[in-house]
C-alpha cells in the first residue's frame, strides 16, 4: 500500500471525515446564499464565510501543534479550544 507510511486509526479518519463534511456543509451553504455577506472583522479585513472557515481550520491546526508540543494532556482538550476560537472567528472576525 502506497499509503502504509502513516497511521490510518479511526481517529484519522474522523479528522478527515469531519474535514469533508465541513468543506461539504459550507458549500451547501453557499449555494443556497451566495456571497456570505463580507464583513469588517477585529482583523481590520473584509472577510467572506470561506475566509473565516479557512482562517478558523488554519488556527485550529496551530491550536493541535501547540497542545502536543506543550502539554501531556489529551487531545481532546485541544479540540474544545479549536471549537471555541472557531465560534469566535465566526462571529467576531
Amino acid at each position: 500500500m502506497f499509503l502504509s507510511w502513516m497511521a490510518w486509526t479511526w481517529q484519522t479518519a474522523l479528522f478527515f471525515i469531519l474535514i469533508v463534511l465541513v468543506l461539504t456543509c459550507m458549500a451547501i451553504w453557499e449555494y443556497k446564499s451566495p456571497g456570505g455577506g463580507p464583513r469588517y472583522g477585529v482583523l481590520g479585513l473584509h472577510t467572506t464565510r470561506g475566509d473565516r472557515l479557512f482562517i478558523s481550520l488554519l488556527g485550529s491546526g496551530f491550536i493541535h501543534i501547540f497542545w502536543l508540543g506543550l502539554t501531556d494532556f489529551p487531545l481532546w482538550g485541544a479540540s474544545i479550544v479549536a471549537v471555541v476560537y472557531a465560534i469566535f472567528v465566526f462571529r467576531k472576525v
